[in-house]
């Protein structure tokens, strides 16, 4: 008799505190939409994990679905009601492949939440845009030249860093030639053709010097009294007028990849018994001792249509360490181009050049205080230019980078272009009736 008073007071005490529960705390009478989501997500990831998404996206077979149907329901909570739909891309229309539902799914009226599952064997392609594709085309030369040296690339040549920017930029051109040598070249400067491509186009073309602080120049006219050589001053500056001369009448992008920009030229026949002065034979100065600027004040001055003078006045400064530009890594981003956010720029350009040969910069890489480590410059008239003004090495990403912030070509993003070969799943989650 004590034994059953006791047992029916512990279930009135157990009565009464389940009561006092229900009334001191409510249960949530909803799930919110981001539950939802994360629970769509949460389910699906468990099916793939499990294998049953790469199961049944290829499959008309009804028992399998069907289980598929049970067993995603007893994953999901108590009045929770799903619809799962799987989709493939066919002639770049979006269809129903098939559809899974636990409930009457358009008699229900509650939230909705959904959740994208892309099956394993996707597939996403990216199209550049073609520089200049919508006005006659740019041409990328890459100089190649056999017959020539390279300086401040250190552990690359020309002939490597050529290679490294075809791969990077190659995607942005119709056409890109590589010029592989010093006859090449000259043949170029004289505004003919130097292949058999229909597409060649020497006007508006891009040219990125690969040596880079030395500069191929050709053997013979290009090299001789009055066009490429200062009998006076005993020096090569003048052969960087002529270059800049070049740049204007054929509007040219001409790229510098690193260090002082034109201070060597380089030819290993015409060179063969010259070094820079550190021992590397086939490339001269193009200065005197002590003065750095001779030939890129003259390619200035050529571009700018100015007189030749040869001009020792420093145009290049230290800037220290400087930072890529904001716009510079919202390019990077775009284009896939992730160099090191900061360099050491001994190099950069000075912003009187602007007034001086009549520039503007129209895309910095680099953040810009009272000098410019890497921007592309515009003439007002005609031509461009793009110093990278860093210590060595050269990092063609910069390269790149600054050439496709300037000619802004787009990605065309197309997905899933082989019909029937892919599926995407869409899960569907409703919260039916309330909680008390």
């Amino acid at each position: 008799m004590l034994r059953t008073l006791e047992t029916l007071l512990c279930i009135a005490f157990l009565g009464s505190a389940l009561v006092a529960a229900g009334w001191l705390f409510t249960l949530p009478s909803e799930i919110n939409t981001v539950d939802l989501n994360y629970l769509a997500y949460s389910a699906l990831s468990t099916l793939d994990r499990d294998g049953w998404l790469q199961e049944v996206k290829f499959s008309y077979d009804d028992p399998m679905w069907s289980e598929l149907a049970t067993t995603l329901s007893s994953m999901l909570p108590a009045k929770i009601v799903y619809n799962l739909t799987v989709y493939h891309f066919s002639e770049g229309a979006i269809v129903a492949f098939r559809s899974i539902s636990n409930a009457n799914w358009d008699a229900i009226k509650s939230d909705v939440s959904s959740a994208v599952f892309v099956s394993s064997n996707a597939s996403f392609h990216l199209t550049p845009e073609k520089i200049g594709e919508h006005g006659g085309g740019v041409t990328l030369y890459l100089l190649n030249c056999s017959d020539a040296k390279g300086w401040w690339i250190t552990g690359h040549t020309g002939q490597s860093i050529a290679e490294e920017l075809y791969t990077l930029l190659s995607p942005y051109f119709e056409t890109v030639i590589f010029v592989q040598n010093t006859l090449e070249l000259g043949t170029l400067l004289n505004g003919t053709k130097i292949s058999s491509s229909p597409d060649e186009n020497v006007t508006n073309a891009v040219i990125i010097n690969t040596f880079g602080e030395a500069v191929p120049i050709p053997f013979g006219y290009y090299a001789s009294d009055g066009v490429g050589y200062d009998p006076v001053q005993k020096s090569y500056a003048r052969y960087f007028h002529t270059l800049g001369n070049r740049t204007r009448q054929y509007n040219w992008t001409w790229v510098s990849i690193v260090g002082f920009p034109m201070y060597y030229v380089t030819n290993t026949v015409l060179f063969a018994n010259d070094h820079n002065g550190w021992g590397i034979y086939g490339m001269k100065q193009v200065g005197l001792t002590g003065t750095v600027n001779p030939g890129l004040n003259a390619f200035l001055q050529g571009m700018d249509g100015q007189n030749y003078t040869y001009s020792t006045t420093s145009t290049v400064s230290n800037a220290g360490v400087v930072y890529l530009s904001s716009s510079a890594l919202d390019y990077g981003n775009y284009y896939g181009l992730f160099p090191m956010p900061y360099a050491t720029a001994t190099r950069a350009l000075s912003s009187t050049v602007l007034s001086a040969y009549n520039l503007t910069a129209v895309f910095n890489v680099f953040n810009v205080g009272n000098s410019y480590p890497g921007s592309v410059f515009r003439n007002v008239q005609s031509g461009a230019f793009y110093p990278l003004g860093l210590s060595r090495v050269p990092d063609s990403r910069l390269t790149a980078l600054g050439l496709l912030g300037y000619y802004k070509p787009q990605i065309y993003a197309t997905i899933y272009t082989a019909a029937n070969t892919t599926r995407t799943f869409v899960l569907q989650l409703k919260l039916v009736g309330g909680g008390s």
